[in-house]
């Protein structure tokens, strides 16, 4: 007999994904400037010229074998020397190349750090909103997943969190700037989460483990300050992905910094090198490697984004949108106009657009809305938005 959970997890797809195919097959119906699809957080701003110049110099420079070949399994020596290098020069961290773990993305990051650190009964937490893969990864690393409710201002709550962890608490997991909400968790809020993570893992003798995920750490607006979590506390993970900073999300290039101010680091990097191997995620895409190396520190343009949300964040709130402002990532999170967030999906989908509901993020009568999208798209959109409101406001 196949594994019937990992059956059931091919037939039933994402919400986001589904959406993703069903606007796909609606603009092959209607026309593609018609549908107005929110759902996918893939972005729309093309990619810095360093990349494209980048990918030019190393075809018409490097040997076929070297840049096609196999790099080592844990990536390129000197990619991975230039990533830790770059994280000491703009954090004050001590990383060295044997620090670091090239990976196909984020998920790739989040998968093999928890198949590293997780044993069965463990228990991982993360805060609500969260990415919904979260749950999946983690049961397929074998232990439970603990979603924490949102706070009002979808900030840490220090003291919901010290009653959640116990002793089977391997991990925590935090996501800032967050999917879906483009909340920055501030520096207190960081401080006040480590200080009990800090203060539980010397209560149970063990240490418990902070998983950062950092896809979005650049796409901040305005002088947006987001916390390095190693500089902060010593057990933490940080799981980074290129796919929205350099805009290449099909690429899937990324990579797992292991904090070296672990107590245990040497056997946390060896466990994670493990983990790659069980799960066959070893000698990520050799040509990106170098990409990624050589334009460290570039980003997209985030005054596209930055344009974007303060488009459809004012036209929002004037229709009557009770919308949280977001600081970061490019995604806005809306307070459904009824209690059943999918059925208010439901009705902005009558109207083509194509929003994703929150349930499945840990916050049921929210939806989120991918604003990396062309501009033109929004304001076309912007009409569909106002009859959908004044819908509900008769």
């Amino acid at each position: 007999m196949i594994n019937k959970k990992m059956e059931q997890l091919g037939k039933v797809r994402s919400v986001i994904r589904e959406l993703f195919e069903y606007g796909k097959k609606r603009k092959a119906e209607i026309g593609e400037d018609k549908v107005f699809d929110f759902s996918l957080g893939n972005p729309s701003v093309p990619a810095p010229d360093c990349v494209n110049e980048t990918i030019k110099e190393l075809l018409d420079t490097q040997s076929p074998l070297d840049l096609h070949g196999y790099t080592s399994a844990q990536g390129d020596a000197g990619v991975r020397k230039a990533i830790a290098d770059y994280l000491n020069e703009n954090h004050g961290s001590a990383f060295t190349a044997d620090s670091i773990y090239m990976t196909v993305g984020a998920a790739a990051s989040l998968t093999i750090s928890l198949n590293a650190l997780c044993n069965e009964g463990d228990e991982v937490i993360a805060f609500a909103p969260f990415f919904p893969e979260y749950r999946v990864f983690t049961e397929g690393a074998g232990a439970t997943f603990k979603a924490l409710p949102p706070t009002e201002d979808f900030q840490i709550d220090p003291v919901a969190l010290s009653a959640a962890i116990n002793k089977n608490t391997k991990a925590v997991i935090l996501n800032s700037p967050n999917n879906p909400s483009g909340v920055v968790i501030t520096e207190a809020g960081v401080k006040a989460l480590t200080d009990v993570l800090k203060e539980k893992s010397a209560e149970y003798g063990k240490p418990i483990y902070l998983i950062t995920d950092e896809p979005y750490r650049e796409l901040v607006y305005g002088d947006v300050f987001v916390p390095f979590l190693t500089n902060y506390y010593d057990n933490t993970l940080v799981c980074y992905s290129f796919s929205k900073s350099l805009s290449i999300p099909g690429e899937r290039i990324g990579y797992i910094a292991v904090n070296p101010k672990m107590g245990n680091a040497g056997d946390v990097y060896a466990a994670v090198c493990g983990a790659g191997r069980a799960l066959g995620y070893v000698c990520a895409p050799s040509i990106f490697q170098r990409v990624a190396a050589a334009c460290l520190g570039q980003t997209a343009d985030v005054s596209v984004y930055k344009h974007n949300r303060d488009l459809i964040y004012g036209a929002l709130c004037e229709y009557g949108y009770t919308c949280v402002k977001p600081d970061g990532a490019f995604y806005l999170f809306v307070k459904a106009m009824e209690e059943d967030a999918s059925a208010f999906c439901e009705k902005a989908k009558a109207k083509e657009l194509l929003l994703v509901p929150a349930d499945s993020f840990g916050c049921p009568g929210y939806v989120r809305i991918s604003y990396c999208v062309s501009t033109k798209q929004i304001e076309d959109s912007l009409p569909a938005f106002k009859a959908l409101a004044e819908e509900y406001n008769k």
